[in-house]
């Protein structure tokens, strides 16, 4: 019933679809991005700011000083450096048993001249077009690659984040709405308290106690986020344990932890997964505040926010594209979270279905 009326809403699908095709991509990550380096941070700083879709002729050169191996697992999970190191070249030809070059400076200067010995071999092999479908940011690494790690960091963050919230957020909440008496006053005195504060001052406050990083973000932004979760659950508690199926669980001599699970929460779970859609954007947004604060993810390590904040005074000059397609990415993924979750609340509905589940 409820994938069949979530089918019929083509905002929602479409906003699935998108997700799906992020995430897939985000986790695919150092397998298909033109950069594989760890974090993407291969640079070429006279290929600095490089418009969309800019091409390049590179010297391909073995690296002497390569020597890491690893398997195809640590790669996708941490990337790997090429045994190639790659020079940006104007032109260059043939000389005998050479490759006379001269190097790429990204203005009209005359760059180094290169002589490379092919000791025979094709010149294909020291020769290469290096291509960069976003561009490049100010230090001259790949757009695309980052925006893709940078996913990883978003929807990492994402995840990790609605589930504390949740299992805090219904943990709290349930007691709370269904025990009442002193436990739920310490809980409404509890979110009352937590709710005053503004979550991105609580998100900094914590940050700045656990210190800066990747990890500490994931537990900044998940331990403020469960008021509103069990804010939701504790109402909607309120408004079914008076049922008539709660109580004949409860005259059946069903446990109160059973009564919970498996009676009282199928039934309000709709506002509850629509606020955890919510968080999810909330928790995306608030990672990429941080990082564009300096106070989140860390340089070099991708971040849609961190990105914006590297390139956003380029929109005065004329390189928009460097901040505009991070915020963009960030713009249609949270806009998708909270179309697919007024989908999923809409489904859910048990009044518009008229079935309850017991």
């Amino acid at each position: 019933m409820v994938f069949e009326k979530l089918k019929n809403n083509k905002p929602a699908i479409a906003s699935v679809s998108f997700l799906i095709m992020v995430f897939v991509v985000a986790m695919a990550g150092y397998l298909i991005t033109p950069d594989p380096t760890p974090l993407a941070n291969r640079q070429f700083l006279e290929l600095g700011a490089a418009r969309p879709g800019f091409s390049v002729t590179m010297l391909k050169l073995a690296d002497t000083g390569f020597h890491e191996k690893s398997g195809l697992f640590r790669k996708w999970i941490y990337g790997q450096r090429t045994p190639y190191r790659y020079i940006p070249v104007k032109n260059f030809f043939r000389e005998g048993g050479n490759i006379i070059a001269e190097a790429y400076t990204g203005d009209e200067s005359q760059g180094q001249e290169l002589r490379i010995d092919t000791k025979g071999s094709s010149i294909d092999k020291f020769i290469i077009v290096k291509r960069f479908p976003l561009g490049t940011d100010q230090f001259g690494r790949d757009l695309l690659s980052r925006l893709i790690i940078g996913a990883r960091i978003s929807f990492a963050v994402g995840i990790v984040s609605v589930v504390i919230s949740l299992f805090l957020g219904v943990t709290i909440g349930a007691a709370g709405g269904y025990f009442g008496g002193r436990v739920d006053k310490f809980v409404v005195w509890l979110i009352n308290v937590l709710w005053s504060v503004p979550t991105l001052l609580l998100v900094i406050a914590i940050t700045f106690a656990l210190g800066k990083g990747f990890w500490q973000i994931f537990v900044a932004v998940g331990f403020t986020m469960w008021v509103e979760v069990a804010r939701i659950t504790r109402g909607q508690i309120l408004s079914v344990r008076e049922k008539e199926y709660v109580e004949a669980a409860e005259a059946l001599g069903f446990s109160r932890f059973r009564i919970i699970i498996r009676h009282i929460l199928p039934n309000i779970a709709g506002p509850i997964i629509v606020v955890a859609a919510a968080n999810f954007a909330t928790a995306i947004l608030v990672e990429a505040g941080l990082s564009f604060l300096g106070i989140g993810v860390q340089p070099p390590m991708p971040s849609w926010g961190n990105m914006i904040r590297e390139n956003y005074h380029f929109l005065l000059l004329g390189e928009y594209h460097l901040a505009l397609f991070p915020g963009l990415v960030l713009m249609l993924t949270v806009l998708s979270c909270m179309i697919l979750g007024n989908g999923i609340r809409d489904a859910m509905d048990v009044r518009s279905s008229g079935t309850m589940v017991s």
